[in-house]
């Protein structure tokens, strides 16, 4: 079948994007007004490590709990709910007037910003055919970097010009934008007026024919299936390991090549604009195989390899003393997880009922997020430990060495958990 001239099914992924960049600009805030924060309300560092643990912790609960509401209530709703309520939250920020009352807006933003993940995926899954949502996923999901790209630029023009209250309020304010075109154009592919019967034929060329359904699903139910484990150690063995990409860089840089914080990273930008790259080309990748043939689930699963196979230089930085090799070894590391993490997050409706799309990736999600609360304890330890000994660069040694294990570790344990024919799940629906 060929591709249709109408596209409406891109418009819609276009909302997804701006959702999980609005997603991302929201959580930032926070991190880049930190030093304005600590001198306003006296702040030390455990004062801001309760805050940033409130949020964490949130956030892990809030998967399960948004993946689950999203498949009840439907996408349309549950994406609507989970970004009013965390733009109202992002919003409240600019209100409070201590530290508790900080923890308070951001157990309420963790709670509700799990929603948008389990939210977009279950998007996907209802408007593409499984031959493209590899890609559909890397592109939305490159709304992450965008959105960390962006906040650096617009919250320090905000804060001098407004000050940190209308920073929040203003960036805040973005989800409640959103939510009109959401709420006026996004439908199910059968009950949108603007969809062509030739597109909606291609959305469902290689996919069961299901009814939406917001009948609850047990959670026990989902534990049965094979996808639910191995999406689940997908993201417990992975995602800490993004964490400390995204967190623990910057100290990296500086603690090893003595990089000046304070003025432009031209190393950091080059890595983190990477992850746009290898976003969509990870997701584009296997979209491409499976066009030309390949079966869906090798597809996936061939690429994750590349992708995991991709992340293993980086158990070698201790031999690396040039900065800009050890930029590109991390630049093609975090780009490989985010293509990692497209295909993966696809495995997920490639295998299951549109119904139990959203809570699947959230009890996984909710996983992976516990895990990221506490391997920063442990990286934590190592890397004290190896600075009061004058070595800090044997600590993220061992930080590097864990990463570049982590990925193949994880393909391997989801080859065997799925050993067998990944039909016997599709036959129970």
């Amino acid at each position: 079948m060929q591709i249709p001239k109408t596209n409406l099914r891109w418009w819609m992924l276009s909302l997804v994007f701006l959702a999980t960049t609005i997603n991302y600009l929201d959580r930032q805030v926070m991190g880049l007004l930190k030093p304005t924060l600590e001198t306003e309300f006296h702040w030390d560092e455990k004062d801001y490590s309760y805050i940033v643990m409130a949020f964490t912790a949130t956030y892990a609960l809030g998967y399960l709990a948004m993946g689950r509401f999203i498949d009840r209530v439907g996408t349309k709703i549950g994406y609507a709910v989970s970004l009013v309520v965390w733009s109202l939250a992002s919003i409240g920020h600019g209100f409070v007037k201590s530290t508790v009352g900080f923890i308070v807006a951001r157990m309420s933003l963790g709670l509700s910003e799990a929603g948008n993940f389990p939210a977009a995926i279950k998007s996907v899954a209802e408007w593409f055919p499984k031959k493209e949502r590899a890609l559909a996923t890397g592109i939305f999901n490159s709304g992450a970097t965008v959105g960390a790209i962006l906040a650096p630029v617009l919250v320090p023009f905000i804060l001098g010009h407004y000050g940190w209250q209308q920073t929040f309020v203003w960036i805040g304010a973005l989800g409640l934008l959103w939510i009109i075109l959401w709420w006026k154009f996004y439908h199910t592919p059968e009950k949108s007026k603007l969809l062509s019967q030739k597109e909606l034929q291609y959305i469902k060329s290689d996919q069961q024919t299901q009814s939406e359904s917001h009948e609850k699903i047990p959670l026990s139910e989902l534990l049965k299936y094979k996808v639910t484990w191995s999406f689940a150690i997908g993201k417990i063995m992975t995602d800490p390991i993004w964490y400390f990409f995204m967190f623990w860089l910057p100290a990296y840089f500086s603690d090893v090549f003595k990089m000046d914080l304070t003025k432009p990273s031209l190393p950091l930008i080059v890595i983190y604009s990477g992850t746009t790259i290898g976003s969509i080309g990870g997701g584009y990748l296997s979209s491409f195989l499976i066009k030309k043939g390949w079966a869906i689930g090798r597809a996936r699963s061939i690429v994750m390899l590349l992708f995991a196979l991709m992340v293993v230089p980086v158990m070698f930085s201790k031999y690396v003393e040039n900065m800009w090799i050890i930029t590109v070894i991390i630049a093609f590391a975090t780009a490989a997880h985010q293509g990692w993490g497209a295909n993966l997050m696809t495995t997920v409706g490639d295998r299951l009922p549109n119904s139990h799309v959203s809570s699947v990736i959230g009890f996984g999600g909710m996983l992976g997020s516990a895990a990221g609360i506490i391997f920063p304890l442990f990286i934590g330890v190592v890397l004290d430990t190896f600075k009061k000994s004058g070595n800090i660069n044997g600590g993220y040694n061992i930080i590097f060495f864990i990463a570049g294990i982590s990925y193949v570790a994880a393909w391997l344990i989801i080859k065997l958990i799925n050993r067998k024919s990944v039909t016997e799940e599709l036959n129970k629906n």
